[in-house]
C-alpha cells in the first residue's frame, strides 16, 4: 500500500540496532505499541462479530492464536518484512532478518503506522485480509492451537490434575530434536517431537487432548 506519509514506514521498519549504530532517536518501538493495540482490538472485533457461537473464553483462545509472535512472525515472512527492515550490522550478522521477535514487532509497528496515515478503517481492512485466513482455519480445528493450555484446563475439570510434561532433546546444537511426554496422575497421555521444547510439548498436550476427548474424560477418578 502507498503511504501518504512515507516516514511513517521508514520509522516502522527501523530496528533499535540500526538507530543506536546511526546516531538516530527514532525506532519502530512507539509504533510496535501502538499497532499491537490496534491489532489486539481489529481481531477481537473481527472474532466476535464473524464467530457468534463462541463463548468469552474460546473467543480469548482464538485471538491468543492468531494476536502472537509465531502467528506475526509468519505473516511479515509472507509479505517479505525481512527484507525491508533497517538493522544495525550485529543484527544483520547474527540473522536478524529471520528472528521471529524482530520480524513480528516489525507487523505490529507498520500496523501502527498504517492506523497513523490511512485511519482505523483501513487498518481494520489490512489486517482483515493478513489475519483472516488463519482466524478461519483455527475456526475449523486446523492451525496452532494452544493444546497446552486447553489441555491443563481439561485435565483440571475431568482427572483433578495438572499436567506433567517430561523434555528429552537429542542431536548437536543446530539440528536439536526434542523430544516431550505429558503424563496426568503418573500416566503417560501424550508424546510429540519437534525443533524446539515448546513446540515438542504443543504436539504431545494435543495428542493427550485428543485421547481424552475420544476416551470422555478417560482416568477420571471418583
Amino acid at each position: 500500500m502507498r503511504f501518504s506519509d512515507p516516514s511513517l514506514l521508514e520509522m516502522a521498519l527501523t530496528h533499535r540496532s540500526f538507530a543506536f549504530e546511526h546516531g538516530r532517536s527514532v525506532t519502530n518501538e512507539r509504533l510496535e505499541f501502538l499497532g499491537d493495540a490496534v491489532l489486539g482490538l481489529a481481531v477481537t472485533d473481527l472474532a466476535y462479530s464473524s464467530f457468534p457461537e463462541l463463548s468469552e473464553g474460546e473467543l480469548a483462545k482464538l485471538r491468543a492464536a492468531i494476536v502472537n509472535m509465531g502467528t506475526l512472525a509468519g505473516v511479515a515472512a509472507e509479505l517479505g518484512l525481512g527484507e525491508e527492515l533497517l538493522l544495525g550490522r550485529g543484527e544483520e550478522l547474527s540473522g536478524g532478518r529471520r528472528k521471529a521477535s524482530i520480524l513480528g514487532d516489525a507487523l505490529e509497528a507498520v500496523l501502527g503506522a498504517v492506523y497513523l496515515d490511512g485511519g482505523i478503517d483501513v487498518a481494520f481492512a489490512l489486517i482483515q485480509r493478513l489475519f483472516w485466513p488463519r482466524m478461519e482455519a483455527y475456526s475449523r480445528g486446523e492451525g496452532d492451537r494452544d493444546y497446552k493450555t486447553t489441555l491443563q484446563e481439561m485435565a483440571a475439570q475431568d482427572l483433578a490434575r495438572v499436567p506433567e510434561y517430561r523434555v528429552f532433546e537429542r542431536g548437536p546444537d543446530h539440528e536439536k530434536e526434542f523430544t516431550a511426554t505429558v503424563h496426568l496422575a503418573g500416566r503417560e497421555f501424550g508424546r510429540g517431537v519437534g525443533r524446539s521444547k515448546k513446540e515438542a510439548e504443543q504436539r504431545a498436550a494435543r495428542e493427550a487432548f485428543e485421547r481424552l476427548s475420544r476416551d470422555g474424560g478417560g482416568g477420571r477418578e471418583t
